[in-house]
């Protein structure tokens, strides 16, 4: 006995179709019968589907559907959460108005700066600035941000001594009073190869000082001895203009850095100059985000800085990376012969801030919000 297989129905519709003298309506019935065939298969599928839930186990799909409802809710929840009133975080920073600026520098003459502002509207505008970023563009990698902002109180009141940053507190960051040159090392480099650049525009800027004044560009910080001066090239993320004219080279050396902050209120890029017999009061820096980078541009003996009680020294032409979220002061101990020492001081990122975790935080701290 030989088997053979047949296909009925194909064949009953072959049979006739060639019969058929009108070349359309012959095409239309192929369509009707190629048609019926994915009716069939769609059919079929529809009926495993069935089938397969049936055979599915009860319990799990009640746990997914669970899972299902409670997410849909965190998502209605957050989304629809208003923080009461606040305060702009862009009044953290005085505009350049004429009670606001002396000397091109930004002086802070607000209650609700950035630096002394622990208030809880401080954190309901932060909360507020994270969600029109997520909605803006994504909630992806902002875990870090969102848990820091919304415990922001208990993260800075429950800091111990040594590190207590006065603003903003990222959890989960690795913490140290000082890091080494391989955490930035391309910026490093960087700057380290100009520092001659650096130098010698400092060195004609420093040829303005006198006795009777204070130039154009300075700031004088208060110290309980000594004498601070600071000239801004970017001061809480905003260029000063009149300042970077004077120091051309140097303000354009800043683009080349790969993880300078330069837009938001945590960024700042100035040379810093000690006198002799100056200590500078212990402090703590607004935030544990960046890691503050000094190049050495003259450095006595006798200067030191102590982070988390640990003392280092500066080297002119090296620099010298730290956390200034750690307590920390800075001292010139010697004597008026051996001149001022002068750093040119930059903020970095701290290394192990994710790219999408800088963008949000560049919106988030934005000067003009």
């Amino acid at each position: 006995m030989v088997w053979r297989s047949v296909e009925p129905q194909r064949t009953d519709y072959l049979t006739w179709l060639p019969t058929l003298s009108n070349k359309p309506t012959k095409m239309s019935l192929e369509w009707l019968v190629a048609w019926s065939w994915s009716l069939d298969g769609l059919r079929d599928c529809i009926a495993s589907g069935i089938q397969s839930v049936r055979d599915c186990d009860t319990s799990a799909v009640v746990t997914v559907a669970c899972l299902l409802v409670l997410f849909v809710w965190y998502c209605y929840h957050v989304g629809r959460e208003q923080p009461r009133p606040f305060v702009s975080v862009n009044s953290l920073m005085q505009g350049a108005d004429a009670n606001g600026l002396q000397n091109g520098y930004v002086y802070c003459q607000s209650p609700e700066c950035m630096r002394c502002t622990h208030s809880e509207g401080l954190n309901q505008k932060l909360y507020h600035n994270l969600q029109e970023y997520a909605k803006r563009y994504s909630w992806s990698g902002m875990g870090r941000i969102h848990k820091g902002i919304r415990e922001q109180g208990r993260y800075l009141n429950s800091r111990p001594s040594i590190q207590k940053p006065e603003v903003f507190f990222l959890p989960d960051l690795p913490t140290t009073p000082y890091f080494p040159r391989d955490a930035q090392k391309h910026d490093v480099e960087v700057l380290e190869r100009n520092f001659q650049t650096i130098l010698c525009e400092f060195e004609t800027l420093y040829k303005a000082f006198s006795n009777c004044s204070l130039p154009q560009g300075w700031k004088m910080n208060s110290t309980p001895s000594g004498e601070w001066f600071t000239f801004y090239l970017v001061n809480q993320g905003v260029c000063v203009p009149r300042n970077c004219r004077k120091c051309p080279r140097t303000y354009r050396l800043l683009g080349s850095l790969r993880t300078c902050i330069g837009n938001n209120v945590f960024g700042n890029a100035c040379i810093s100059v000690l006198s002799p017999g100056t200590v500078i009061t212990e402090h703590y820096g607004p935030t544990n985000i960046r890691i503050r980078c000094h190049l050495g541009l003259k450095t006595p003996s006798g200067c030191e800085l102590v982070v988390g009680g640990e003392p280092q020294c500066w080297a002119e032409g090296r620099c010298l990376l730290f956390d200034d979220s750690f307590l920390h002061t800075a001292s010139h101990g010697g004597v008026v012969e051996d001149g001022p020492r002068v750093v040119f001081m930059v903020d970095l990122w701290h290394p192990n801030v994710a790219a999408a975790e800088r963008q949000a935080l560049d919106f988030i701290f934005a000067p003009g919000r």
